[in-house]
């Protein structure tokens, strides 16, 4: 009798446990097709690489805490990856993206699966390609909702749109980078920019596609707002119309109303639009933002429209008033007024006790070129560094050849602090600093330390505004500011009590600013400027954060089929 008692209760524990694994729910999936699509702007049709043939791609929309799957199949005609921009892929690099650091390239004609784990994030995200210039079409938001049965912090919107930011090339972006990396000039600047992939009323063959905000009287909408553009920052507004800022980058800030918005390469924005004037159709617009004297700039400006249903039919009204394009104050005046929520809701946790300080001095350089055969100034190359190393793309991605002890690939001593103490900001420096080291060198992090970067930018070569995008982590911004750092003074200012939590932020032209964050994601994880040309010059460092103790704190295992080299 005992004995079969306890077969039933085997056969019952059995049968539990099938139910068990047959109705856990697999996780969504997502199938991404990158392709070549013709698309018409500006009067010209020319293929761009698109996803899905979309342009901008497909919204992702997810609940935090959620895990996906996206199968990403190559037919285009180059190599290709996707970065899951501000994603904290939790023990996961394999899914990061950027080519040959944590994955090299899925080649034409083949095809890559990857997951992709939201952890704490709430908010707007975006997924980008991170292989040369091609997320300037190559792109979409992800929206993250919060945990199901939680809501906002914020009264629930009508209704929500993304507004992606971004720019537009008569030529292909693949032969501009092309021609840009082999002769070592400046990169053209653009011919138009775009919201939500259209230039909009003031250009050529354009005004009829303009994009349309519909809207109705007396209502609050929720804007998520995202710049993809490759080589600038913009400025952003709505004519007569004021917006609140309720979130960056995926963590909620305290609200502030503003009449413009400052917004980098890679960052995102949440804004409550109120309907609150009188029914009409009014623009909206952005243009770039540029610190750095001399830089050659697109000074032209997209619009949309913001249209209030009902039965009219005029004119938009007169362009809002942006800050003009070398508005340096107007730029940090908004990102300063960016804070946490730091509420009971919401906690944040800044490092008090430092561990790990560095010194990164960011910069644009020169480098010769035999026979002055270059397209930079005086026949030179630009270069671009932190603590004067320019970062050199191994042939193996570093995530494989750190986790399989392949020798030979990276070296290990990227430095602290530059090899050179100097007045970074200085109107005139010497001509020896404008050289810089090419290396592949990474930065080791304990696990679970915790990091201070103070990015101090220079006057090398021209100053210019870095948007730093650090992958794997959100940081604090504990503090920012004009000139050189002084290490005595400028901490007694920082903000620990509700600094804003980013993962891409602007250090401004000749100036510096600090960040704090956690090493708790072991890994390698990408930093680097969101300003394309200064990433692909080398202004990058990649970390490695080293494994805990126990499995909760180590890199998961790769999967199968990752891209070959």
């Amino acid at each position: 009798m005992k004995i079969l008692i306890s077969l039933k209760l085997v056969v019952g524990l059995l049968l539990a446990t099938v139910g068990i694994f047959h109705c856990q729910a697999s996780p969504p999936r997502y199938t991404f097709v990158v392709e070549e699509t013709p698309y018409k702007r500006l009067c010209c049709t020319k293929n761009i690489l698109t996803v899905n043939g979309q342009f901008p791609g497909p919204t992702l929309y997810v609940h935090a805490g959620d895990t996906i799957v996206v199968d990403i199949y190559n037919k285009g005609n180059r190599n290709i990856t996707i970065h899951w921009h501000g994603v904290k892929q939790l023990r996961n690099p394999w899914s990061d993206g950027p080519d040959y650091i944590t994955q090299c390239p899925i080649q034409p004609g083949a095809r890559s699966t990857q997951t992709v784990i939201f952890s704490s994030n709430e908010g707007t995200l975006w997924w980008h390609a991170h292989i040369q210039w091609d997320r300037a079409t190559v792109h979409g938001a992800i929206v993250i909702y919060p945990k199901k049965g939680a809501t906002y912090p914020f009264p629930k919107p009508h209704a929500e749109f993304p507004i992606i930011l971004g720019e537009w090339w008569k030529e292909d972006i693949g032969q501009l980078y092309n021609e840009t990396i082999q002769s070592g000039a400046d990169a053209n600047t653009s011919n138009a920019f775009l919201i939500n992939g259209q230039p909009g009323d003031l250009y050529p063959c354009s005004k009829p596609d303009t994009f349309k905000l519909k809207v109705d009287s007396g209502k609050t909408y929720l804007l998520r707002l995202i710049n993809s553009a490759v080589q600038v920052m913009l400025f952003f507004a709505i004519a007569n119309h004021n917006v609140t800022v309720v979130g960056s980058d995926a963590s909620y800030t305290k609200p502030f109303s503003t009449d413009y918005v400052t917004i980098s390469p890679g960052q995102t924005i949440d804004l409550l639009l109120n309907a609150d004037q009188i029914p009409n159709n009014y623009y909206i617009a952005t243009k770039a933002y540029v610190g750095g004297a001399g830089i050659p700039y697109d000074n032209t400006t997209a619009t949309a429209i913001l249209q209030y249903h009902g039965n009219f039919n005029s004119s938009p009204t007169s362009l809002p008033n942006i800050p003009s394009y070398n508005n340096t104050n107007a730029s940090v005046h908004f990102t300063s007024k960016l804070k946490s929520l730091a509420d009971k809701n919401h906690p944040i946790d800044v490092p008090h006790m430092i561990t790990t300080p560095l010194f990164f001095t960011i910069s644009v350089n020169l480098l010769p070129c035999p026979n002055n055969s270059c397209g930079g100034p005086n026949g030179t190359r630009f270069a671009s560094s932190v603590n004067n190393i320019s970062f050199v793309n191994p042939t193996i991605d570093i995530l494989q050849a750190y986790y399989y002890h392949v020798n030979g690939v990276f070296g290990t001593r990227f430095p602290n602090f530059p090899p050179l103490l100097f007045n970074f900001t200085a109107p005139n420096l010497p001509l020896y600093l404008l050289p810089t080291k090419r290396a592949t060198e990474v930065k080791i992090l304990e696990y679970n330390s915790t990091v201070e970067i103070v990015f101090q930018g220079t006057n090398i070569v021209a100053g210019d505004d870095h948007p730093m995008h650090l992958h794997g982590f959100s940081f604090y911004v504990v503090g920012w500011g004009f000139g050189n750092f002084d290490k005595d003074k400028d901490p007694l200012t920082y903000n620990l009590v509700d600094p804003p939590l980013q993962n891409t932020i602007a250090v401004p032209v000749n100036g510096w600013t600090t960040i704090r964050f956690k090493a708790d994601n072991p890994g390698v994880w990408f930093m680097h400027c969101h300003i394309d040309r200064h990433m692909s010059w080398g202004m990058d460092v990649t970390f490695i954060v080293k494994n805990g103790k126990g499995p909760g704190a180590q890199i998961l295992p790769p999967p199968q089929g990752l891209p070959p080299c």
